[in-house]
């Protein structure tokens, strides 16, 4: 049986990808379906690359977030299967066959799925995020939440939910809204075989800017519900590892010059080599999927630099939690009886 779905995409000034994005959705084996796209008053040619699909445009009267663009494209679906996605995810062909079967099997649950291995720009920063992401976010098959760049749901589950919280913290509405589901009953599942390929084009600034805004928001978040250590999908316990090695290290380094005591030395390679053995899977599906010296390199930009930003992220999210900057608190009885 082929279900109704629904592509749910919103977009702002995402005109250098929306078209891909729209191009591969089309390409789909699968016949059932609709897209959507919300655009959230874009001021790149975005409407006009859009206009060029046999697509459904809404585009909203003021610029409104991700989370009111995805709730505006659910509000005018007809099918039966949300499938939210970003403007810069190319479906596979086989994508939403995938999201139709595994829906038939647990519909009454928000399913996931996550990134390719391998990213659309085969650059060094894009293909490490893609594989960090692929990694940490099928980790488990009950995750501690469904990121909104593959998010399947029942369209009469998610109109009860009250959908995404507008006004909320960025790029966190998706874990919101997760948790929210779960605490009323729903269960969250991944699928590793449902997959979209990202477009990072990530350079070393992008890359580290995206780690830190990350990290700044989700410790926010993560104050507020009281969970900062827990193993939480591309939040995982093996980064706050790797980053708390980063910074003990570095820690080491400076008491050393300080007090000019070599034994503070001889810690060090025991905290790099431990780091390295929690983070040994990760590694070694860098390594599965681009070949070891890429995996060495990547090696050392996760253990050095990148945990810097993580950490500086995490360091300033602190900050802005006590300083009043936290996340809105909501009622758990949003679902409609």
């Amino acid at each position: 049986m082929k279900k109704s779905i629904s592509i749910i995409i919103p977009n702002y000034n995402k005109s250098s990808t929306i078209g891909k994005c729209l191009e591969a959705a089309f390409a789909s084996n699968y016949s059932n379906f609709e897209v959507i796209v919300v655009d959230d008053c874009s001021t790149d040619n975005s409407i006009g690359i859009i206009r060029q699909f046999p697509c459904k445009l809404i585009q909203l009267q003021r610029h409104s977030g991700a989370s009111k663009a995805r709730n505006v494209g659910a509000q005018n679906s007809s099918s039966e299967i949300f499938f939210f996605i970003d403007a810069d995810c190319l479906l596979q062909k086989n994508t939403l066959a995938l999201v139709n079967n595994v829906f038939i099997k647990y519909g009454s649950a928000v399913i996931g799925g996550t990134y390719t291995r391998l990213p659309y720009d085969d650059v060094f920063f894009s293909t490490f995020q893609s594989i960090y992401v692929n990694y940490f976010e099928t980790k488990k098959e009950e995750p501690d939440y469904i990121a909104a760049h593959a998010m399947i749901i029942d369209s009469d589950i998610f109109n009860k939910s009250g959908g995404f919280y507008g006004g909320f913290l960025p790029i966190i509405e998706d874990v919101e809204f997760s948790h929210r589901l779960r605490r009323a009953g729903y269960r969250l599942l991944m699928n590793p075989d449902i997959q979209v390929q990202h477009i990072f084009n990530f350079t070393l600034i992008r890359s580290l800017k995206n780690a830190f805004r990350k990290s700044l928001y989700w410790t926010i978040y993560s104050m507020k519900n009281r969970d900062l250590l827990k193993d939480s999908g591309a939040a995982s316990a093996e980064l706050k590892l790797n980053v708390a090695s980063c910074f003990l290290t570095a820690l080491l380094v400076i008491v050393f010059f300080i007090f000019k005591n070599a034994a503070l030395l001889i810690l060090i390679p025991f905290v790099i080599i431990f780091n390295l053995f929690v983070s040994r899977r990760f590694l070694k599906a860098i390594a599965d999927a681009k070949g070891l010296s890429f995996a060495v390199t990547a090696a050392l930009y996760y253990t050095m630099p990148y945990p810097l930003a993580v950490g500086a992220g995490a360091l300033a999210g602190m900050a802005g939690y006590f300083m009043g900057f936290k996340p809105k608190r909501y009622t758990d009885d949003v679902f409609a009886s």
